[in-house]
């Protein structure tokens, strides 16, 4: 099993990809293995064609789905619209169109889904639902933003492992973790929560499975990465469902600020391949908290510590202020 304590990786600063290798999980049932035929990156397949095979693979391997709109969206108009019930109807009429209150796992309804919106070009997984309850980590890049290694720094500063999963990388060049969950507590579905870069997927939300088409490009599994999701580590589920934090402290662009050991431990421990970025991102947090003039000489000299330079230490901490 991998974790955050691994230290593999080539003299370049290119991170290597900590959920490479395909482990089973034991626990497991003999479900099928729904992408073990899958041609995702195929250009010239038929995107609607192609959705309805991917999502009937997936509901037969347990995961509920529905179809999506390019834009990633259900794909089915709400039967409601215009005179939305109150409480609102979560598919108890019959009708279609209540998003992903519709995934299901049957055939015969996924057929019926798609056949209601032959333009749609992918579908999408429910998490939260059984038999799997699972749990999405997506790791952005946008904006600047790099979930991974914000990932990294959450399982370094809370000392939890990083198992090999399900990953789907995104057009936008992210990343989707699949985990496991137990039936409750429920994860609930957040933006920039656990940490900047990351949003979550749980309960009443979805994933664009893989396959899909979308208006940005295709989602593809990464190569070499386990088909079947992973149970999610005990403590960052502790982590995904402690209550919000309350505080009436305004931190800049809703970041919450980082502690500044941690910061500095986080830097020292980067394994070679990652110290540039492990830099980068811990100074964009220092700049974040008001910190970045403070923290600059403590930064430099734990990147020293991990073999830069201190003008390549410099530099990266520049570059991490003038992103602001």
């Amino acid at each position: 099993m991998a974790t955050h304590r691994r230290h593999a990786g080539t003299p370049t600063d290119h991170p290597p990809d900590p959920w490479a290798g395909d482990r089973p999980d034991p626990g497991a049932g003999p479900r099928p293995d729904p992408w073990a035929d899958l041609r995702p990156s195929d250009p010239t397949a038929d995107a609607p064609a192609t959705a309805l095979t991917q999502a009937l693979l997936a509901a037969e391997a347990g995961y509920p789905v529905i179809p999506l709109t390019r834009s990633k969206l259900p794909a089915l108009r709400s039967p409601h619209r215009g005179h939305p019930e109150v409480p609102p109807c979560r598919g108890a009429c019959g009708r279609l169109g209540h998003g992903v209150h519709d995934a299901c796992t049957d055939p015969l309804a996924v057929r019926r889904m798609f056949a209601a919106a032959p333009w749609a070009t992918g579908y999408g997984i429910a998490c939260g639902r059984p038999p799997r309850h699972l749990i999405g980590i997506d790791l952005d890049t946008k904006n600047g933003a790099d979930g991974l290694t914000a990932l990294r720094f959450l399982a370094e500063q809370h000392d939890f492992p990083i198992p090999p999963t399900v990953t789907v990388l995104t057009p936008s060049g992210g990343r989707h973790l699949w985990f496991t969950g137990p039936p409750s507590p429920p994860v609930s579905n957040s933006v920039g929560r656990l940490a900047p870069g990351i949003d979550v997927r749980g309960a009443g939300g979805y994933l664009v499975g893989p396959g899909s088409l979308t208006t940005h490009g295709r989602y593809v599994l990464a190569p070499g990465a386990p088909h079947r999701p992973a149970p999610v580590p005990a403590t960052l589920l502790t982590l995904l469902t402690a209550p919000p934090p309350t505080t009436h402290r305004e931190s800049p662009y809703g970041v919450p600020p980082q502690p500044a050991a941690a910061l500095i431990r986080f830097v020292r421990a980067s394994p070679p391949g990652q110290r540039n970025a492990r830099l980068f991102w811990a100074a964009c947090r220092a700049e974040e908290s008001g910190l970045g003039q403070e923290l600059a000489a403590r930064l430099t000299e734990a990147a020293r510590h991990t073999g830069l330079s201190a003008e390549e230490a410099r530099a990266t901490i520049a570059s991490a202020a003038r992103r602001r």
